[in-house]
């Protein structure tokens, strides 16, 4: 399976996604180690990225995802996948499961101000936010809870628990 955990930057993808493989044994990646340097700058100082500027990220993560299935690999995927349209790239087999974490923009603002060391912060969170598509087929779990409560709720829905 392909758990790609997706949701607005600062909504715990990373930190749920690592602990989720960790209790899981699967491996993990992270969506953002797939970005051009180009737009890893373009994001840092603020900007968003637009559609043009998120096909090549989702081409390669389209050839990850196809490569891991091949390989019968179980993956946890931390990634955005904000549009309905990306979520369709990333989806190449029955294999692709998505969890959506949904919280709420004062919540998520709040995470950014304390987080340090990432390239994305707070400047684009209403720009993720005005992007976001709800997805109608994931596991949705609420942010509000610790880490290891989401994860919990996550392998229930995804019927790993």
């Amino acid at each position: 399976m392909i758990a790609i955990v997706m949701g607005v930057v600062g909504s715990g993808k990373t930190t749920v996604g690592r602990l989720l493989a960790e209790q899981l044994g699967w491996k993990f990646a992270d969506a953002d180690d797939f970005h051009s340097s180009p737009s890893v700058e373009k994001m840092r100082r603020g900007t968003p990225l637009s559609d043009d500027d998120r096909q090549p990220w989702l081409a390669s993560l389209r050839t990850a995802i196809t490569n891991w299935i091949a390989e019968k690999h179980n993956v946890v995927l931390a990634c955005s996948a904000l549009k309905s349209a990306y979520r369709r790239e990333l989806e190449a087999g029955p294999e692709v499961r998505f969890v959506y974490l949904k919280g709420s923009a004062s919540v998520i603002a709040e995470r950014l101000r304390a987080r340090e060391g990432h390239f994305t912060g707070e400047k684009i969170l209403a720009s993720q936010f005005a992007d976001l598509e709800e997805p109608e087929a994931a596991v949705t779990v609420d942010i509000a809870s610790t880490p290891q409560q989401i994860v919990a709720r996550i392998r229930e829905g995804l019927g790993l628990a």
